[in-house]
């Protein structure tokens, strides 16, 4: 098995570091990563210049590549040129910090996870939420590379999409005898919309300037059955998604309540 490894947290982060050391454990993989940190930038690419990627050493070996663009830009010049033969899965992570409910739209890592599914290969993004713990990386590496390869046994259609969330670490300090995680479930992607802030602030120079950020997850807001809810409740989540936006009640609707437009003939000659 050929694996294409990215995330948006840079080549040089610990979740794709730990990952990698697990995956690599049964398969080949090719790391193709943002040169810096690229969270947020959703389902980005590039343009308006050149993309650039310089190859990564570590202790002298080669470790993959370094691309100056988005997760997406790294998946697609992954499959298209870096990562050869052609990857018979795109895996993506481990994110620093959770990606569920309406947050799967902004992130990166879910992003790249779409741009391989958009390439008809099986995908998987993977994402550690923190909270006030520290993340424990190589606990959900081992537990990803596990559930990779459970779903992957069960001969997913080609280019399906799956999201996977770990929770946070509850038990830091070893003495409570909570288990981490509490098991694994299968969710829907949450709707409900998080609690935003925004932070006005005047700079040294008298120029107002914004930090935005969000709330925590509440209670009164946690949906049965979401991959919030689950989160929260300690469990690994595995999400499978699509990208197809089209709302089939409405299209239906509309169907049946469709009129041709006539459009006058004067129109066409304009």
């Amino acid at each position: 098995m050929h694996i294409l490894l990215v995330n948006d947290d840079g080549i040089h982060a610990p979740g794709l570091n730990s990952l990698h050391a697990e995956l690599v454990k049964f398969a080949q993989v090719t790391v193709v990563a943002p040169a810096v940190e690229q969270s947020g930038v959703g389902h980005s690419i590039t343009y308006l210049h050149p993309l650039l990627a310089h190859r990564e050493y570590r202790q002298d070996e080669f470790f993959g590549w370094k691309v100056e663009g988005s997760p997406a830009d790294c998946v697609k010049l992954g499959i298209m040129e870096l990562a050869q033969p052609r990857p018979d899965l795109v895996v993506s992570g481990i994110n620093h910090g959770a990606n569920v409910g309406i947050n799967i739209l902004y992130s990166g890592t879910v992003a790249a996870a779409i741009e391989g599914a958009f390439f008809g290969v099986t995908s998987f993004a993977l994402s550690q939420w923190l909270g006030n713990s520290a993340p424990r990386f190589p606990q959900a590496a081992r537990l990803g590379a596990q559930l990779i390869q459970q779903i992957m046994a069960q001969n997913p259609p080609a280019g399906s999409l799956w999201n996977i969330n770990f929770p946070k670490w509850s038990n830091e300090d070893q003495s409570s005898a909570e288990p981490w995680p509490r098991g694994v479930r299968l969710t829907s992607m949450g709707v409900s919309r998080q609690r935003e802030t925004l932070e006005k602030r005047i700079d040294p120079r008298g120029r107002t300037y914004y930090w935005t950020g969000l709330e925590p997850i509440h209670g009164h807001e946690l949906v049965e059955g979401s991959d919030v809810a689950a989160l929260v409740e300690g469990y690994v989540t595995v999400t499978p998604l699509h990208f197809d936006l089209t709302s089939r009640s409405q299209l239906q609707q509309a169907e049946a309540n469709w009129s041709p437009l006539v459009i006058p003939p004067q129109h066409h000659q304009e």
